[in-house]
């Protein structure tokens, strides 16, 4: 099945070089910037907006100023780029004041859309609170309920981000997640700072940095309290230890994680037996277990909790069938996970798929893959250099 083309802002977010735009407010070279990243003409960026390329050249060279307010509306909403970011409101109007009203539920129904396969959506619904909250910030306003809300919005942004993206814009991710940390760390909560160093340390996992990873997943578990927390914090810290082939800590955190869950009930995504059999699969691979974990492949625990946590396992099924050998079984969980990471846009899966069909000599369904990724890149708006 394949994904409709979405107009989405994450390339707004994916890269610094559209930040840096951004943060100019200046039209010319925001259009210039948004050209370049989405691989457009002027040509393609005349069509976009309804205008003649002649146009878009004027304002692009700044020789046709923009000064009228419905036009700069037009531009933003096409791009989708903040509106105040063109000057046309303000942070201080009755739009941010309801915005801020009902900036908690934004963030709330934003991860219930993720956590559902929606991750592109979160992205869309989570830029334009994230960029009003930033702006404010930026102009000197430090109110703690604000500045609560925008810890929120930039880790439910960064992790929404950390869905969608390819692994080569990870870090992008982590970087939102890690200025939700620095924000939490002066909030005196410690039940909130431990959800961003959780989040955090998450994101600097997917995007390779592994021992900064563990050192904040470290900090999570120490702060929290309640076992749910306690089992996210577990889940991430043995999936970040067994990609460092730490065998003595993943050995630990998994063990640590399987005994808090014999003594409560699993709840959310990454407190449950599915995902715990799904950590214990990946880590007993990258530790150099391929024939214990190849023991256990076949055996079911649970469901998942959310359809990306289907495909993360098909995914890890796929990589332990094939290092053991059973390439039937392996080419049948690919495909399942290819078809259902195109449908969801999660274009990382579909790369950690790439790479262990290419591995291991799985040559037609390694193009498959790489054809659904370039499928997934054009709707999303991802270019490689």
């Amino acid at each position: 099945m394949r994904a409709t083309p979405i107009a989405s802002a994450i390339w707004l977010w994916a890269s610094p070089e559209a930040a840096t735009a951004i943060a100019t407010r200046d039209l010319p070279t925001i259009l210039r910037t948004y050209r370049r990243l989405n691989g457009l003409s002027q040509i393609g960026l005349a069509e976009l907006l309804g205008y003649d390329k002649s146009y878009v050249s004027m304002i692009e060279t700044g020789r046709r100023a923009i000064s009228d307010i419905a036009t700069r509306r037009h531009i933003a909403t096409r791009l989708a780029i903040p509106a105040h970011v063109l000057g046309v409101t303000g942070t201080d109007d009755a739009e941010y004041q309801a915005m801020l009203q009902f900036g908690d539920s934004t963030v709330r129904l934003a991860d219930i859309a993720r956590q559902a396969g929606h991750a592109v959506e979160a992205v869309n619904e989570l830029w334009p609170l994230v960029a009003r909250l930033e702006a404010r910030a930026a102009e000197g306003h430090f109110e703690r309920d604000s500045l609560i809300l925008l810890a929120q919005a930039r880790v439910a942004l960064g992790v929404s981000l950390g869905t969608v993206l390819p692994e080569e814009r990870l870090a992008s991710a982590a970087r939102w997640t890690g200025q939700a940390v620095n924000v939490a760390a002066r909030l005196d909560d410690p039940r909130f700072y431990a959800h961003t160093l959780r989040m955090h340390g998450n994101e600097l996992r997917k995007a390779g940095q592994l021992e900064s990873a563990t050192t904040h997943l470290h900090q999570s578990l120490e702060l929290s309290s309640e076992p749910p927390n306690q089992g996210a914090s577990l889940a991430f810290l043995a999936r970040a230890s067994g990609e460092l082939g730490d065998r003595t800590q993943f050995d630990a955190a998994l063990a640590a994680y399987r005994n808090l869950l014999e003594r409560n009930t699993g709840s959310g995504l990454l407190f449950q037996p599915f995902t715990l059999r799904e950590i214990y699969l990946r880590g007993l691979l990258r530790t150099g277990r391929a024939e214990e974990a190849g023991r256990i492949v076949h055996t079911t625990i649970g469901t998942p909790a959310a359809p990306q946590w289907h495909i993360i396992e098909r995914v890890t099924a796929g990589e332990v069938l094939a290092h053991n050998h059973e390439p039937d079984a392996a080419e049948d969980a690919f495909r399942q996970a290819i078809r259902a990471g195109e449908q969801h846009r999660l274009p990382h899966q579909i790369q950690r798929i790439i790479r262990a069909t290419t591995n291991t000599g799985m040559r037609e369904l390694a193009a498959e893959a790489v054809a659904a990724l370039q499928r997934l890149r054009g709707l999303l708006g991802h270019r490689t250099a």
